[in-house]
């Protein structure tokens, strides 16, 4: 039975108004200020472990500089789409450095990360086509197969074996695409690319990589999944966003020049949506450059990572299979997880919950974000609030 549109905002809204009423809605605060390793909320400091700015670039002095030089040059935004009136020497420079970074012949820019996914599925897919994706894959690369219309199915997670059993049922289909994140945004493990991009080859597949998360966190420089396994040309369609350790706005997928060039003729997501305003694209490739010239970022980065993630393994935590700045505190059970997050949040610690639906039933948790800019301070300062919260509430 179809419940009507009136009762679904009345059930939502009604539960939202339970949760602020116990202290455990987390969502929407208001941050005063940039986004940094310590963050002004409602009035108080906290340490910041919810933020995506891994790498601290969102106040990077070269950064900001680059922003403010492209306001004054360009102005506030492009007023066009990218075809007609919208692209300027800024949006090639910056695809061009992408293509760089990504050692690909060429690459193309979206107003997000989201879109950027769509984009390339229902433009490189259709009816009688098959996609086959993980089964922790992002939202959008769902959405991205059911707009498609091609068929579409999914794999254990991460199970080699899965993947192979599919590929083996799927040689009829002429065009076969395999979507992986690199980096899984709930667990903060790594896909196999190794063995996906064997399997890819050996069934004549195409491989997208999805590097929200693998970009400035993974590789001994921050290059991404194919530096973190020593490989090259393993992949055929590399995604990315702007809005992550790259601190603007947009994503970008990367290949070969001709297949970039029937994106930007075909899809769209491109065609029809306004251009990237030139701020934000210039700020981004100045994110990649400062990613190139300063590697100790990601040094510092990684240190952070293994300081906080082995910190909770040795009070009790459970961090499932987490190799990267996405860190799991995983508890199970959706009260207590509520409950966890309130205490460390009233302690001084911001971070977010993360429950059913968004993640499977059973494994809810909190998610924290490691960044390059906390200090050794910071990260045992937050070790300390979790093993009182987790005491208090019997998690370890």
């Amino acid at each position: 039975m179809t419940i009507s549109l009136e009762q679904r905002v009345k059930e939502t809204n009604e539960r939202a108004s339970r949760m602020k009423e116990n202290k455990t809605f987390f969502y929407l605060k208001s941050i005063e200020g940039s986004s940094g390793p310590k963050v002004h909320i409602d009035g108080r400091e906290m340490i910041m472990f919810a933020s995506y700015n891994y790498l601290g670039l969102i106040s990077h002095p070269r950064v900001k500089e680059a922003a403010k030089r492209a306001i004054d040059e360009y102005g506030t935004g492009a007023a066009g789409v990218r075809l007609l009136a919208g692209t300027t020497k800024a949006h090639e420079e910056l695809e061009e450095k992408i293509a760089q970074f990504k050692k690909t012949e060429d690459a193309i820019t979206y107003s997000s990360g989201y879109v950027t996914n769509l984009a390339a599925i229902t433009t490189l897919c259709q009816r009688g086509d098959l996609v086959i994706m993980d089964k922790l894959d992002h939202a959008s690369i769902i959405d991205g197969c059911i707009l498609s219309g091609a068929n579409h199915r999914s794999f254990i997670h991460n199970n080699m074996e899965s993947v192979e059993n599919i590929l083996a049922q799927a040689k009829h289909y002429q065009n076969k695409l395999i979507v992986v994140d690199a980096v899984y945004s709930m667990d903060g493990d790594i896909a196999n690319l190794p063995e996906l991009s064997r399997l890819a080859k050996k069934y004549n597949a195409k491989l997208m990589v999805d590097e929200a998360h693998s970009i400035g966190v993974i590789g001994e420089t921050g290059h991404g999944i194919e530096e973190h396994f020593g490989l090259e040309n393993s992949i055929d369609i590399y995604m990315g966003t702007l809005s992550k350790t790259i601190p603007s706005i947009g994503g970008y997928l990367a290949g070969d020049k001709d297949l970039i060039n029937f994106l930007k003729l075909s899809s769209r997501p491109f065609i029809f949506s306004a251009s990237l305003p030139p701020v934000a694209v210039v700020t981004a490739k100045a994110c990649f450059e400062v990613i190139e010239s300063e590697p100790e970022l990601v040094k510092q980065l990684q240190r952070n990572i293994k300081h906080f993630r082995e910190g909770l393994k040795e009070l009790g935590y459970d961090t499932g299979q987490s190799e990267t700045a996405i860190v799991p505190i995983m508890v199970g059970e959706e009260e207590k997880t509520l409950q966890l997050c309130r205490i460390v949040n009233e302690e001084g610690v911001f971070i977010c919950p993360i429950l059913f639906p968004a993640v499977p039933k059973g494994t809810n948790r909190l998610r924290a974000h490691v960044l390059a800019t906390h200090t050794p301070e910071d990260i045992e300062k937050a070790l300390h609030i979790f093993e009182q919260a987790g005491k208090s509430l019997g998690i370890i």
